[in-house]
């Protein structure tokens, strides 16, 4: 009879047939059946984890040159996600069913072909365990399966599968998240007439109520982040002192320190120029679109026309050197 790991380890092997090409167009064909405030995050969760740059890392360790690799992408902060693995996902709301769904992967018995039906299957699977819709846990099931892809199944059975979210962040509701994403400062009765008086609030964590900053009409998020003189530099070394919470190095696009995806509030974000676009090429960053509005962009360059929440991601480099 087959042990749990055993069981693992095959879908492990299976799930090693998949390029990150596809692992992208599965994820692009299932975001329509996720739910409305998980779609926008996971698609940005695995513009933040991407296939292509774990590959070329373990490549690299293989080859005894993970230090000439990472000094070639100018990685800078913290990547993958073997030290992460409970934690990556915190900002869906699907994190709630992290030890469900992860409990569900590690005890899949029947694999099937298609990647996107493996997905599919351990969403269901969760699902009803959770007595929840499918639509609810499908983003958290492609998570899971990127991150047993990229860290194995021995630490992937080994991390604990806790959820990391107060009493009070669990009793949200999907309506009451999305409301608040929508939601923009009111300028006052007279608000139509502040033109470029206009304040709105950025959201840069969704879990702590202080993590939050004002950016001025039309203002880029990086700009405005300088407002928040707060010590950032202990939780993540790439900021810089009285900076604020957005890595930032140059503010011309020139560096890719200061992209970040959106979970709410693209369509209130100036239009990407063709500077901005080509930039993010050149960085190699996913941009994964909604509507006319990407989900990622550089905080330099996006400015505010209303308030918006955003994710900082926890490293920045040049993996289009790949």
């Amino acid at each position: 009879m087959e042990s749990p790991m055993d069981r693992m380890t095959k879908l492990f092997a299976h799930l090693g047939r998949f390029d990150a090409d596809t692992w992208m167009s599965t994820v692009d064909l299932l975001a329509s059946n996720m739910a409305d405030v998980d779609r926008n995050a996971t698609r940005i969760w695995f513009a933040f984890y991407p296939l292509k740059l774990q590959l070329a890392l373990d490549a690299a360790d293989a080859a005894n040159e993970r230090e000439a690799t990472e000094r070639k992408l100018g990685l800078m902060g913290h990547w993958g996600l073997a030290d992460t693995i409970d934690s990556s996902h915190r900002f869906l709301y699907g994190h709630r069913y992290w030890p469900q769904v992860k409990a569900t992967v590690e005890a899949i018995e029947t694999v099937p072909a298609e990647l996107g039906a493996i997905i599919t299957q351990v969403a269901e699977s969760a699902s009803k365990t959770l007595r929840v819709e499918r639509e609810a846990v499908l983003g958290m099931a492609a998570i899971a399966l990127m991150t047993l892809r990229q860290v194995g199944p021995e630490k992937f059975a080994a991390a604990s599968g806790q959820v990391q979210l107060t009493a009070a962040e669990r009793a949200q509701t999907p309506k009451q998240i999305l409301k608040a994403r929508a939601h923009d400062d009111f300028q006052g009765v007279f608000g139509f007439m502040r033109g470029i008086r206009k304040q709105w609030t950025v959201t840069f964590n969704e879990h702590d109520p202080d993590a939050r900053f004002t950016a001025i009409q039309a203002q880029d998020l990086a700009t405005a982040a300088q407002t928040d003189k707060r010590e950032y530099r202990s939780k993540d070394a790439r900021c810089i002192p009285n900076e604020g919470p957005i890595p930032v190095e140059c503010r011309a696009a020139s560096c890719g320190t200061c992209w970040v995806g959106v979970l709410g509030g693209a369509e209130k974000l100036s239009p990407v120029e063709p500077h901005e676009a080509a930039r993010m090429r050149v960085f190699g960053y996913v941009a994964p679109q909604v509507g006319s509005q990407p989900i990622m962009r550089l905080a330099c360059q996006a400015r505010a026309q209303g308030a918006v929440s955003i994710v900082i991601p926890p490293w920045n480099g040049i993996i289009s050197r790949l």
